[in-house]
């Protein structure tokens, strides 16, 4: 066999093995993003009470 062949296609496994690490690490930043937005739109909500003391902000029982 050619070495020139056998190099192509070393090189050729070895861009295909890239792409496929460059997919997950892309792929693992963009849920990184996701679920950073999300703690920060889920985190206004609570963090309105969150230095409140104990019983205050807690459902409040209007039939009474």
């Amino acid at each position: 066999m050619d070495m020139a062949l056998v190099a192509s296609a070393l090189a050729m496994k070895a861009a295909g093995t890239q792409q496929q690490i460059s997919t997950s690490i892309m792929k693992s930043n963009a849920d990184m993003e996701k679920n950073t937005v999300l703690t920060l739109l889920g985190g206004a909500q609570q963090a309105s009470q969150a230095n409140l003391g104990a019983g205050v902000g807690g459902n409040l029982d209007i039939a009474a």
